[in-house]
């Protein structure tokens, strides 16, 4: 319960640095979409690089905290993580030209300067993939006093690994797209958020989530944040345990981490499923309110049995 506060002096520099230079940049976005209301597909122009500024903000966060908790491989650790950085803030630079252009920064193959810029940003997603892979293994080598924290943060770090790889979804030609190669060689985007509607209809307000149809920024976004919400989860069980004597027993809290994981799994997957068949998330059919209703039943029988079961002792 005091991990967190006590290792802050220690953190990663340059990942707590960058992400607070993430946050003014989300606070200049703000102010950007107020005196620059241009519109690219539908969607403020400066919206996109809002997002991008407030997940990149949580994610170098939560990884200058997680590089501090390495016992060994620190330089190569630090080598990735600066990696990742300097990827990312490459790739915000190219779509802050495109959005001062007015030109859509993904999927943008209407002029050769376009889709060279969209292969060099798909290069250097790769390539943070490839590092935060680096990282997530090196992750494997921690182990943290608490035991809820020690297995949250693993399992969201590898959450989050396939969740950024989901983005590779979103790359492929709509059909759409694929009948104008065929027939012309040619498309003025090679690519989609959405799902079974063009990009830029109508969307939830400010994630921007297609509400027509299926939107594959919502797996990306709900798998890549697990790397925040798994250790938030056993950040509060701790938090209860001074308040709840049943969870002051860390074979609870473990078994309880474990359920919240296969909860989140499953979610990533619901939501990867629904998007891929091109429903709209607020418009679910039966199909998906049935898994989901099936999810929500296994994660409550597993959060009841993790309470009461009687405990033995874990195998570390």
């Amino acid at each position: 319960m005091t991990l967190l506060p006590s290792r802050t002096n220690t953190w990663h520099r340059p990942s707590t640095l960058f992400a607070a230079g993430l946050v003014v940049t989300a606070l200049a976005c703000v102010v950007a979409m107020v005196v620059d209301q241009r519109t690219v597909l539908g969607a403020p122009v400066w919206a996109k690089l809002l997002k991008f500024a407030i997940s990149g903000a949580l994610y170098f966060f939560t990884w200058g905290w997680l590089v501090s908790l390495l016992p060994r491989f620190r330089r190569t650790a630090h080598v990735a993580t600066s990696v990742v950085i300097v990827l990312f803030a490459a790739e915000y630079v190219v779509m802050v030209f495109q959005a001062v252009r007015g030109r859509p920064s993904h999927f943008n193959n209407a002029t050769p300067l376009d889709n060279t810029l969209f292969q060099l940003m798909g290069g250097m997603v790769a390539t943070i993939w490839i590092a935060t892979l680096v990282l997530t293994v090196l992750l494997m080598f921690t182990r943290l006093e608490d035991r809820a924290t020690h297995w949250a943060v693993r399992t969201g770090a590898v959450i989050s690994l396939i969740g950024i790889g989901l983005g590779a979804l979103m790359t492929g030609p709509t059909a759409a797209q694929q009948q104008a190669l065929n027939a012309t060689g040619v498309s003025a985007l090679v690519g989609a958020h959405s799902v079974g509607v063009p990009d830029g209809g109508p969307g939830l307000p400010i994630l921007g989530w297609s509400t027509t149809g299926g939107d594959l920024r919502i797996p990306h976004f709900t798998g890549m944040h697990a790397l925040q919400l798994l250790p938030l989860v056993a950040l509060g069980l701790g938090l209860l345990a001074t308040r709840v004597p049943r969870l002051r027993d860390s074979a609870v809290r473990v078994r309880l981490v474990w359920v919240a994981t296969f909860g989140y799994a499953g979610l990533v997957a619901l939501v990867t499923w629904q998007a891929l068949r091109g429903e709209s998330l607020i418009h679910p059919t039966a199909a998906t309110l049935a898994a989901a209703g099936a999810l929500l039943v296994a994660v409550a029988l597993g959060g009841f049995a993790s309470v009461y079961r009687p405990t033995r002792e874990l195998v570390r």
